[in-house]
């Protein structure tokens, strides 16, 4: 098999048990840089250790998350309509008055180290309706960039995501130069933080597969991955922002309650208390 980059492949050593598209290749070495094609993992294998995913065993896959991410987004449908209706109460005094009403959900800014996802995201926004701006910055280089694109844009909830992984060969769990990427994103945070230290004034969420979950909250993230060190949805940071998008600033956002329906769940995210962003205003203008 002669592997090239865009390929969808598994790893034998692995029993096969994830896909990831090949996003380099190094002849030298004779390996290839591995992305997961729906979790947020970066690694590496063998090319020897490669086997291209068919068509058959794809759509099989496919359609297993698929399911996953429709009752993931079912189950947040029927909140965001519990969550609607206690806006229209509050709002309508009991719906004792006949005012009609708007809402300014809380806008997200969602920087993505793999432009592949940041598109996939960016869709299931739009379909959650929530306001967002992507942009696609690599992981390393977000330590720099992220914090101008912040001052510039001044979002309510920022996402800072990609890939990442934890590397056992190299140190424990609790040893940074362990992860790919958590320095990254625990650097960004940190720098954003230093302009806006209030965790009720922007609300982040950093983190992608197996990062080093208590750094990243001590460096200022109100939610982050990965608790339990283990792999993350490509979507799960979607759901957990829209949450918070749609909760209003009058509510705390309980942590279990976002994570309850991600794809991950507790063991993938976790977070501290924060307040939601949605404001409600009134009268709603007449055209």
């Amino acid at each position: 098999m002669t592997v090239q980059v865009g390929d969808l492949v598994a790893r034998t050593s692995y029993h096969c048990d994830l896909p990831f598209r090949v996003v380099a290749i190094h002849e030298e070495t004779k390996s290839a840089e591995l992305n997961g094609h729906d979790v947020r993992l970066y690694a590496d294998a063998p090319l020897d250790d490669l086997v291209p995913v068919t068509e058959d065993e794809r759509e099989q896959y496919e359609k297993m998350t698929s399911s996953k991410e429709d009752e993931s987004y079912k189950l947040f449908r029927q909140d965001y309509k519990q969550m609607k209706m206690k806006h229209g109460y509050t709002a309508t005094n009991g719906y004792r008055d006949q005012t009609s009403y708007f809402e300014m959900p809380g806008r997200v800014l969602h920087i993505d180290g793999d432009p592949y996802y940041l598109k996939k995201c960016l869709t299931f926004y739009k379909k959650l309706h929530v306001p967002v701006i992507g942009k696609y910055i690599p992981e390393s280089e977000m330590p720099d960039l992220a914090p101008r694109l912040v001052a510039q844009i001044r979002p309510d909830i920022l996402v800072l995501t990609g890939h990442d992984a934890f590397m056992k060969n190299k140190g424990t769990a609790s040893d940074l130069k362990a992860y790919r990427n958590s320095s990254f994103f625990i650097r960004t945070v940190k720098e954003i933080r230093y302009h806006w230290p209030s965790l009720d004034q922007m609300v982040i969420f950093s983190g992608a597969c197996q990062s080093h979950f208590e750094y990243l909250i001590r460096a200022g993230a109100n939610f982050a991955s990965s608790p339990d060190r283990i792999n993350i949805h490509a979507l799960d940071p979607v759901y957990l922002a829209a949450r918070i998008s749609f909760t209003s600033f009058m509510d705390r956002v309980n942590v279990w309650d976002v994570l309850k329906n991600t794809l991950t769940g507790a063991g993938g995210l976790g977070g501290v208390e924060s307040r939601g962003m949605l404001r409600t205003g009134l009268p709603f203008p007449s055209e």
